[in-house]
């Protein structure tokens, strides 16, 4: 028996590599923790997610949108820290699909 295609509607769905379980939506770690956006979407700053809108991961293993992170350690209140445990913000050297910093 032949098939013969005739019409084909690909879907697909991406997601940042933040080493966290995507499986479980409801965990809270699939969110950037200072402007609350899934990673997948961009922060308050832009306009359309994806790389123009990069993820920032700490050596404390905390990841942000780079703008909101940016915009963070740009205050006086921040002291340079990370905003999650107030541990002094370095970032971690990071390639997209590369185990996350342990």
């Amino acid at each position: 028996m032949k098939v013969k295609v005739k019409q084909w509607h690909a879907v697909a769905q991406w997601r940042w590599d933040t080493g966290y379980n995507n499986d479980q939506d409801d965990d809270g770690e699939d969110v950037c923790g200072i402007c609350r956006v899934p990673y997948e979407g961009c922060c308050p700053s832009c306009k359309m997610p994806g790389d123009d809108c990069p993820l920032i991961w700490g050596e404390c293993t905390h990841v942000f949108h780079m703008h909101c992170l940016l915009k963070w350690i740009g205050t006086a209140a921040s002291k340079q820290q990370c905003p999650m445990d107030r541990k002094p913000w370095v970032n971690a050297e990071r390639k997209i699909g590369s185990a996350p910093p342990s």
